[in-house]
């Protein structure tokens, strides 16, 4: 990636013509910020850095899975270009009804490995038909996101939860699988190696509701010089 956030509306970014709407002043989860900045372990990251920042993502839910899949496991600019050289390939319109209509040969001649070209397919397929709905994730409690969002092939719950964080804002996830935050936490707390991921659940505890932003900063960490994060 559970507390506080509530099972209705709980994320914290609101949908205007299907696109995340841009974070306010005071960054994403100003309450995390205030939250943070007194923490032992995480305050001196906190104030260097500043209140959690990013762009909204710009995509409908449809799209970003599209851009995530075709992200795993591949560097940025190569993840890119496969990803403009995918968009070209649907006409500029990333949706169910462009995916399902392009050739394989075309979506493949864009660089999509097998496995991510089946995914992508598969996404596409059971949000044309429903079976995995995507309209009405606002209103989904974390559990329920993953659980929905997983049953697409090559979907795991790591994506999932980027979804959450990234795309629908929620403020408490907490994703224990994810390599970069156990990294970072572990530099945070000035332990000699990263937590597994039951430490990580154990520690988390005490920053509920504001694990996503938690994760956030433990992703700054490995940016910062050694000793300073």
């Amino acid at each position: 990636m559970k507390h506080a956030a509530p099972k209705r509306g709980a994320n914290a970014g609101a949908r205007a013509g299907g696109k995340r709407t841009h974070a306010s002043a005071a960054g994403v989860w100003p309450g995390a910020y205030e939250r943070l900045l007194d923490d032992p372990a995480f305050g001196p990251l906190v104030r260097r850095t500043g209140p959690v920042r990013f762009a909204p993502s710009g995509h409908d839910t449809f799209s970003f899975l599209v851009r995530s899949v075709t992200y795993q496991q591949l560097a940025g600019k190569a993840a890119a270009a496969i990803h403009g050289r995918l968009v070209t390939a649907m006409g500029g319109v990333v949706s169910p009804a462009t995916v399902l209509g392009a050739s394989e040969e075309a979506l493949r001649g864009a660089g999509l490995s097998r496995a991510k070209l089946t995914s992508i397919r598969d996404l596409a397929a059971k949000a044309a038909e429903g079976v995995v709905e995507l309209g009405d994730l606002d209103e989904l409690t974390e559990d329920e996101v993953v659980a929905r969002l997983i049953q697409v092939r090559g979907i795991g719950r790591w994506t999932a939860e980027m979804a959450l964080l990234f795309h629908l804002r929620r403020p408490d996830v907490w994703p224990i699988g994810d390599l970069g935050v156990r990294a970072g936490l572990g530099r945070v707390l000035g332990w000699p190696e990263a937590p597994q991921p039951k430490e990580m659940e154990l520690i988390g505890v005490g920053y509920r509701p504001w694990r996503s932003a938690v994760a956030w900063y433990c992703w700054r960490a490995l940016d910062a010089p050694a000793g300073d994060a």
